[in-house]
C-alpha cells in the first residue's frame, strides 16, 4: 500500500532524513521505533507533505504522493494523527468529528458515520455534546484518532499516540489499535512504548540519526534486547 524509497528531508540546512526506505502492506501494522530525535516523526510528516524540502519517492496506492497536495493524499485514503492531537477547542466532540468528514465522500452519511465511530470509541459516545477541550489528554487523543477514522481511511499514520497519557488509557488505546488491525485497517505507528508497539505490529523498522538501521518481524525485534538497548533506550 505504501512504498517509500530514498526519502530525504531537510530542516533548513540540516539533512534530517537520509535515504529512508520502508514499506507497509495492505492491512499490515508496521511500527517505526528509535530514540527521540532519530527522525521518526519527520518521516511521517514528510510522507504527509508537511515538510517542505524533500526528495525521493512515497508511493501510496500506486501514486507517488511526495509532491501531491495534502488534500490529494487525504483523498487517496491516507490519514495522519500528529503527536500534538490538534483537536479544535471550543467545539464539541461531535463537531470535531464532523471536521473529519469535510473532505470525505462520507460527509453525506454524517449521522451514520458519527454513530459508527461512537460505537468504536465508547468514551467519546458519552461525551458527544461535551466541549472537546474539557476532555482528558487521553480522551483528546482518542478524539484525534476518531476524527481521522470517521472518513474511513485506507491507512492511518499515528505519531506517539501514548505520549503523556495515563497507563489505563494507553492500554485501552492499544486495544483499539488491535481492533482496527483486525478490521484490516493499515497502520504505520511511531511509538516510544517499544514493547506495546512491537506487540501490535507485524513488522518493525528501527531508526537512528535519520537512517533505517534495522528491520524485521516485530516478534523477532521484541525478543532482541541488544537492538532495543542500542537504538531505543531513552
Amino acid at each position: 500500500m505504501l512504498d517509500v524509497k530514498d526519502l530525504n528531508a531537510w530542516y533548513g540546512r540540516s539533512h534530517v532524513l537520509q535515504g529512508v526506505g520502508l514499506s507497509v502492506g495492505d492491512g499490515e501494522a508496521v511500527c517505526l521505533i528509535g530514540r527521540n530525535g532519530a527522525g521518526k516523526t519527520t518521516t511521517l510528516r514528510t510522507i504527509m507533505g508537511l515538510v517542505a524540502k524533500r526528495s525521493g519517492q512515497a508511493v501510496f496506492r500506486g501514486v507517488n504522493i511526495l509532491d501531491e497536495p495534502i488534500h490529494r493524499r487525504l483523498g487517496l485514503g491516507l490519514a495522519y494523527v500528529p503527536e500534538e492531537r490538534r483537536i479544535v477547542p471550543g467545539l464539541t466532540v461531535q463537531q470535531n468529528l464532523r471536521l473529519g468528514l469535510v473532505a470525505s465522500e462520507n460527509r453525506k452519511r454524517e449521522a451514520e458515520m458519527i454513530d459508527q465511530i461512537a460505537e468504536t470509541f465508547p468514551r467519546l459516545r458519552e461525551r458527544l455534546k461535551q466541549s472537546a477541550d474539557t476532555l482528558s489528554g487521553g480522551e483528546q487523543q482518542m478524539l484525534a484518532i476518531a476524527r481521522a477514522m470517521v472518513a474511513e481511511p485506507r491507512m492511518i499514520m499515528l505519531d506517539e499516540p501514548s505520549e503523556g497519557i495515563m497507563p489505563i488509557l494507553v492500554a485501552e488505546m492499544f486495544e483499539l489499535f488491535q481492533r482496527l488491525k483486525q478490521q484490516r485497517v493499515t497502520i504505520l505507528i511511531v511509538e516510544q512504548n517499544v514493547e506495546r508497539a512491537l506487540r501490535l505490529a507485524d513488522r518493525a523498522y528501527v531508526m537512528d540519526q535519520g537512517v533505517i538501521v534495522h528491520s524485521g518481524d516485530a516478534k523477532d525485534l521484541l525478543a532482541d534486547n541488544e537492538i532495543q538497548e542500542r537504538y531505543c533506550a531513552i
